[in-house]
């Protein structure tokens, strides 16, 4: 399971390379990327998620990595009030056996298109509650990069820090891909 999650981790970042190889005509960009982040927008995200907890990442080496992050999956709901900020739900699930949804979390959104490149970095921050393990309350912040291949549909990949309440931090990675109406 761990491998297949890599290998398409691994497929994701060749495709987001390759994407950012400018298509060009004669003389002229083929993909108008002007208007691909714009207010008013909705998107949802599917992503597969990876964490690690507190001694993972202060002790890394590949053993601990591989023995010690748990992998899941998850989705999103983003609306951007302008081009660049916008508010986020999310949720996901651990291959851990417990319940369905590990976390719902809320989060403000900054982004920066990055002209007509398709990319923008974006950062976030917020708050939720986690049902997993020990019932807490949280905060988190953290950044990202999303390319848009169209004005629809783009790929992402974010990282961020979680501070539960009652329990110690640890780190949340998502890559997905992102529909946005």
């Amino acid at each position: 399971m761990k491998k297949l999650i890599k290998t398409k981790l691994y497929i994701a970042g060749t495709l987001l390379a390759l994407a950012a190889i400018p298509v060009r005509g004669a003389d002229t960009v083929v993909n108008q990327l002007d208007d691909t982040y714009r207010a008013g927008e909705l998107s949802l995200d599917a992503a597969g998620t990876a964490s690690m907890d507190k001694y993972t990442l202060n002790h890394l080496s590949t053993q601990r990595v591989n023995d010690n992050t748990k992998l899941g999956a998850g989705v999103g709901l983003n609306y951007y009030f302008t081009r660049n900020l916008g508010l986020g739900a999310e949720t996901y699930c651990q291959q851990d056996g417990g319940d369905f949804f590990n976390n719902v979390t809320g989060n403000v959104l900054g982004r920066l298109p990055l002209g007509d490149s398709g990319f923008a970095p974006y950062a976030l921050a917020g708050g939720g509650y986690r049902f997993q393990e020990v019932q807490t309350w949280l905060v988190q912040a953290g950044a990202g990069i999303e390319y848009r291949f169209c004005k629809h549909l783009g790929i992402f990949l974010d990282a961020r820090c979680v501070i539960p309440e009652k329990t110690s931090y640890y780190a949340v990675a998502r890559a997905g891909v992102r529909f946005a109406f």
